[in-house]
């Protein structure tokens, strides 16, 4: 009832539009009461009556209402884009209102997709509705002008078939709906599948993605069989309107021919029924049938505010709620706690837009100098959100990020570089690989300084593979690995203590991946973070942050194994299964 009224207002604010369209529509459909009726005329009147002139001149005046009816069609479609795009630019402020005030998720599909489907299947269920409606009319009038009787022969099942074709319009719209939704939940499996591909083969996940992935998919198939089913009461309701008149036509012409029907008005009766209110029917079946069930879901979807869903990544908890490991400070054994900490988050909430749902809630954090943690948790969950807070790529909305007893500042700010952050994406630029590798440093690093660094994080041997420091380097023909390598070693190199890994490793096998975390946790007074994607990676830290909503906590391994289930399904999937016996 929502969208009926706002369609009921819109239509009559535009009255002056319909009445064009109407009046357009009018010469469009002249051609069909004038070629059935001319029909007839050339046929009784002309040829006949062996009168050829007059069935030429009959003849003719069906031509020109051709013409004029393709005349009027070329203006129906411009009161139709008149009618149309302002539907569109209405849609287009809503939902772009939506996404800016409620930080909907669903805005830019909305705006790229969903509004496009509203407009072009609006623009066609206006088009199909008027010339059905005009077409019908004039046809009939046709028929009652020729003989009334042929009345009682074609309107009984024409109207049997658009009663049957309105009968399971609202039953379409249902399953369209189911449809719809179904191909949106496996969209946004998909989504969130294909980005998190490493971390399923990682952690020997497949069998379990594969299922959940599955059961959409055949979500989405079952809501297709059920929609398609009822494409066979549209093909009943297009043979009894559109094919059954034609039938009783022939059928009963003997006993129209003794009422006093002409032969030339029964031929006349024919023309209308297969060539024009056939076709019509059938666009009207077709198109209403398909784009008008569309049509009344996307509305509403784009119109009517839907309920809260779950969101994309869950909250963390306040202070209060968080476990007491993930809000101590974390050291390693035997080290005695400093009074500036490497990092300090104190009630630090984010999140992405201002009506948006916190990704990070009132969240605490302390590391000392020196300290190594590792992140983990599933994918969305705030990983990469929390490296670019500690990092100053993020202002926090409130609370406050202190590396080093100083407030985290942007990059690009003038001030002493206390952290560096590794991404999974590697940057390496063209040039050589020394000034690859001295980006970070404000001066050339002498080379018995880079050959160190090199072999400490594992480069040497590609080192020596491109020829030496000197040696060019060309991005496009390194591996994936390889530029990783090039950045750990670059950041190593860095002055900044505090080194962020945000899966910097991801591209490196096991082994390379060690050495080079093992070389900047032994970086003298060098604090290290990882967003860890292998148990390996997570079990060398000293203390374990376990992202993972309301239930966050921190700990050593053996720790969170008793104190977080996540963390045991991490584990437990992370571990690696025995290789098949060979047979």
């Amino acid at each position: 009832m929502h969208v009926r009224g706002r369609a009921g207002r819109f239509l009559r604010a535009r009255w002056r539009v319909l009445v064009r369209l109407g009046a357009w529509s009018v010469l469009e459909a002249g051609q069909t009461f004038v070629v059935g009726y001319a029909l007839a005329r050339a046929l009784d009147t002309g040829f006949l009556a062996g009168n050829a002139r007059t069935g030429l001149l009959w003849l003719g005046a069906a031509g020109l209402a051709v013409c004029a009816a393709a005349y009027g069609t070329g203006r129906v479609y411009g009161v139709v884009a008149a009618l149309v795009e302002p539907v569109r630019d209405r849609l287009v402020r809503a939902v772009v209102a939506r996404g800016v005030r409620e930080a909907d998720a669903g805005a830019l599909s909305g705006l790229t997709q969903q509004v496009e489907i509203a407009r072009d299947t609006l623009a066609g269920v206006v088009m199909v509705t008027r010339s059905f409606l005009f077409t019908a009319v004039g046809a009939l009038i046709g028929l009652c002008s020729l003989a009334p009787l042929l009345l009682a022969v074609v309107v009984p099942p024409l109207l049997a078939g658009v009663a049957l074709f309105a009968a399971t319009l609202r039953a379409l719209a249902r399953r369209q709906e189911a449809f719809l939704a179904a191909d949106e939940a496996l969209a946004q499996e998909l989504g969130a599948v294909v980005p998190a591909l490493r971390d399923v083969t990682a952690s020997g996940a497949e069998e379990r993605v594969a299922d959940t992935v599955g059961e959409r998919i055949e979500a989405e198939l079952r809501t297709a069989r059920a929609l398609a089913r009822l494409g066979t009461a549209r093909v009943a309701a297009l043979a009894v309107g559109g094919e059954l008149p034609a039938v009783l036509l022939l059928v009963t012409a003997p006993w129209l021919l003794r009422h006093g029907v002409t032969p030339g008005a029964l031929v006349g009766a024919l023309a209308y029924v297969t060539q024009s209110l056939l076709p019509a029917l059938n666009n009207l079946v077709h198109g209403l049938g398909t784009s008008g069930s569309r049509l009344t879901v996307v509305l509403r979807r784009l119109t009517v505010r839907r309920p809260e869903g779950p969101e994309t990544a869950t909250p963390l908890p306040s202070a209060s709620e968080v476990p007491s490991g993930a809000r101590t400070t974390e050291r390693e054994p035997g080290r005695r706690p400093q009074p500036s900490p490497a990092l300090s988050l104190a009630g630090v909430t984010f999140a992405y837009g201002p009506a948006g749902e916190p990704v990070l809630d009132d969240f605490d954090l302390t590391l000392p100098e020196g300290g190594h943690l590792a992140v983990v948790g599933p994918s969305g969950i705030g990983k990469s959100t929390l490296t670019g807070l500690v990092a100053g790529l993020l202002t926090p909305v409130r609370g406050s990020v202190r590396s080093y007893g100083r407030p985290v500042r942007p990059p690009e700010a003038a001030a002493p570089r206390a952290t560096v952050l590794i991404p999974q994406e590697a940057y390496v630029h063209t040039g050589t690989l020394a000034e690859n590798l001295a980006l970070l440093r404000d001066r050339p690093v002498p080379e018995g300084e880079l050959l160190a660094a090199a072999d400490a994080v594992g480069l040497t041997p590609l080192l020596e593979k491109l020829g030496g420091p000197g040696a060019t380097v060309a991005p496009a023909e390194l591996s994936a690995g390889e530029r990783q390598l090039i950045a750990l070693t670059r950041a190593y190199l860095c002055t900044a203590p505090l080194a962020l890994l945000d899966e910097a490793t991801c591209h490196l096998d096991p082994q390379a991946e060690a050495r080079a975390e093992r070389a900047f946790a032994a970086r003298p007074g060098g604090t290290l973070i990882v967003v860890a994607h292998r148990i390996s990676s997570a079990r060398r830290a000293a203390r374990i942050l376990v992202m993972d909503g309301a239930r966050t906590t921190c700990g050593t391994h053996a720790e969170l194994l008793r104190a977080s289930a996540l963390y045991r399904d991490l584990a437990g999937a992370w571990t690696a299964r025995p290789a098949p016996v060979p047979r």
